[in-house]
């Protein structure tokens, strides 16, 4: 049963192209499979979330990772009440238009546009790939997404001015997103917060010591798990202590935003819409709780020293194609030249470049910058 302010698919704003409806798949579920079976989801497993390969194939990727987020979304969404199918959809499709190399190929590439008067929005380039550049249906470009879903690329983590965003006009940039949208954030911060203290206590990275020291939530989670299980070797406790910080983070996340959609007296989608600020939240003391753990994880794990030498290199690849491409355009794929006729060489560039895996951009940058 739906809450009063979830999103109804039989009330969905609809396709940019009307289609017929299917005959055993609403809205929503065609969404989700649509981006399943796209070219841009599947390179995501190619993609660096954290750690290369160099340092393991047990890693996350960004595409196992959203795995992971969607896995929770759905957890939560069914506890709230919310559209289950909505929240899958958008949290397979939320990290689509990441580019290779992480946050460092993100880093580079906006630096690069900005040269030009550019920028990069990972979030917004999603929308460009789902609404241009999969090439799946002989009636329209792209995967033709209902509005909510679309609505839910850019609004889920981000909300856009529309001074400054005339052309996402169409996405009632002046109410917040449904609760269903909201909830991908946060959905994504649980999850990358604790796989990446899982992938960087297995990396050899970050130690038991050193995250208890300066997490108070790992300190005592820790503690009860040791006490629980005193024989157990080092990982395991550590398994357990992850799971307990896991449930805690989802579990606060469900009760918090029940009591503020209550205590907000919300009882329709409208509603939600009109609402002063965004809903779904953490309650305060484990907001703060969160905020400590991702100021660990920067300064102890993403700006590592260890990782230092592979994000210098992520970013001068990046930096050094883009001026490749900028200054000999005729490097480009056929399709990307042609492009070029229609709009601004730099944003064409960073398309390409976004688009492409880790192993794709290195194997261009060898053929076109290397020595």
């Amino acid at each position: 049963m739906l809450a009063d302010y979830a999103v109804r698919v039989e009330e969905s704003r609809g396709r940019r192209h009307p289609e017929p409806p299917h005959l055993y798949r609403n809205d929503f579920q065609r969404d989700r499979d649509r981006v399943v079976h796209a070219r841009a989801f599947r390179r995501l497993e190619a993609k660096t979330q954290v750690f290369t390969r160099r340092y393991s194939d047990h890693f996350r990727n960004r595409l196992t990772h959203t795995i992971e987020v969607a896995q929770i979304s759905r957890t939560i969404a069914a506890q709230l009440g919310l559209n289950s199918d909505l929240v899958e959809a958008l949290a397979l499709v939320h990290d689509l238009g990441h580019p290779p190399f992480g946050h460092s190929g993100e880093k580079a590439l906006d630096t690069a546009m900005r040269q030009h008067g550019l920028a990069f929005d990972h979030n917004l380039h999603a929308l460009r790939i789902v609404e241009d550049f999969e090439l799946r249906y002989a009636s329209f470009r792209g995967l033709n997404l209902t509005f909510e879903v679309r609505e839910g690329i850019i609004k889920h983590s981000h909300d856009y001015n529309a001074k400054d965003h005339p052309e996402l006009a169409e996405y009632l940039l002046d109410q917040r997103p449904p609760l269903e949208a909201q909830l991908i954030d946060l959905t994504d911060e649980i999850a990358y917060n604790t796989a990446d203290l899982d992938d960087g206590f297995e990396a050899r990275l970050l130690t038991v010591e050193q995250i208890a020291d300066s997490v108070d939530l790992f300190a005592r989670r820790y503690r009860d798990a040791k006490s629980l299980y005193p024989n157990a070797a080092e990982k395991m406790v550590f398994n357990e202590a992850l799971k307990s910080i896991f449930d805690g983070l989802v579990g606060d996340l469900i009760k918090n935003t029940a009591q503020r959609v209550q205590a907000a007296g919300v009882h329709s989608l409208e509603d939600v819409r009109r609402h002063g600020e965004r809903l779904a939240a953490f309650s305060p003391p484990v907001e703060e709780q969160r905020r400590r753990l991702k100021d660990f994880l920067y300064e102890n794990l993403y700006y590592s020293p260890a990782l230092a030498a592979e994000k210098e290199d992520a970013e001068r690849i990046t930096r050094e194609l883009f001026a490749h491409w900028m200054e000999e355009p005729d490097d480009l794929p056929r399709s990307y030249r042609e492009k070029a006729a229609q709009e601004p060489l730099p944003r064409i560039i960073c398309d390409y470049i976004a688009g492409m895996t880790d192993p794709f951009i290195y194997q261009q940058y060898e053929k076109y910058c290397g020595t």
